[in-house]
């Protein structure tokens, strides 16, 4: 199932990224308005960042999985929490903070804008942006024998997003990724992870799309007992509010969890229910 997915990414991105397109020779540019309609698709983020002198607020929920049955309500007994501001320091720089429940982690980030997608004379086809961020892990240690060191809590990721908008309806984005953990479990696991990211939005009507991403890990990096991670959700824009409605099997909210560190199976029911809620303030 999986590899079918990729291939079907790999061949609408490959049949829109780079079309020979005529645009209209003038001397104004035309700056696509939104290729997202958030910051976020799922999980990842997306090519777009804030606004000067915008603040975001974001409210992630993942529940349980689906196949914990009635006696879970199907996933909602369980839940795990993650709450972030994003602030827009220029119109091309984004910083963000945020504290998920899941292994008590906190993460920072910076996104940078390089390129916006224009048409026009020195148009550009396509969007580019560059995240970085660094995450650490606030569980106590499990062994407190052993010398334990503080930058054995950190991870860090850095990923471009490179995205095209395709008239009103479709927009598609992928995105290199890697991700640098300083700790591993055995002297045979890789401190870096390459993976390859895909994703898609298809607007259904003015204020709601469709969305989907995939991350899809380069061979022979993780054990077997680790999974891409595949989700699909709802984007409902009210104007000051997005809501995003999904279902994936990555339970962790930042690119450490649901890049390295998905084990859910679609295949098993191993899928989970979730939300984000995203706030903008303009200050």
């Amino acid at each position: 199932m999986e590899h079918r997915i990729i291939k079907v990414f790999i061949f609408l991105f490959g049949l829109h990224l780079f079309p020979t397109i005529a645009f209209a020779q003038t001397d104004s540019l035309v700056k696509i308005e939104r290729i997202f309609y958030d910051t976020r698709i799922v999980n990842g983020h997306s090519v777009e960042v804030n606004e000067a002198n915008d603040l975001k607020f974001i409210i992630a929920h993942r529940f349980g999985k689906l196949n914990g049955g009635f006696y879970e309500l199907f996933g909602l007994d369980q839940a795990t929490l993650r709450m972030g501001l994003d602030y827009g320091l220029t119109n091309w720089l984004t910083l963000g903070i945020g504290r998920s429940s899941f292994e008590k982690t906190y993460d920072a980030y910076f996104k940078t804008a390089i390129v916006k997608q224009k048409s026009g004379k020195n148009s550009s086809p396509v969007a580019l942006s560059f995240f970085s961020s660094i995450s650490l892990k606030g569980q106590k240690w499990a062994d407190t024998s052993r010398i334990n060191y503080f930058t054995s809590r950190l991870t860090y990721a850095f990923q471009f997003q490179i995205a095209r908008s395709f008239g009103e309806r479709l927009s598609l984005q992928i995105m290199p990724s890697l991700i640098h953990r300083n700790l591993v479990a055995t002297s045979t696991d890789h401190h870096d992870v390459f993976s390859l990211g895909f994703a898609s939005k298809i607007k259904l009507s003015k204020k709601i799309s469709i969305n989907a991403e995939y991350y899809y890990l380069l061979p022979s990096q993780l054990d077997n007992d680790y999974r891409n991670s595949l989700a699909i959700g709802f984007d409902i824009n009210t104007g000051g509010h997005v809501f995003q409605l999904h279902f994936g099997n990555s339970r962790g909210m930042i690119e450490k969890f649901f890049i390295t560190e998905t084990t859910g199976k679609w295949t098993k029911g191993d899928v989970f229910f979730g939300f984000n809620i995203t706030r903008s303030f303009s200050l």
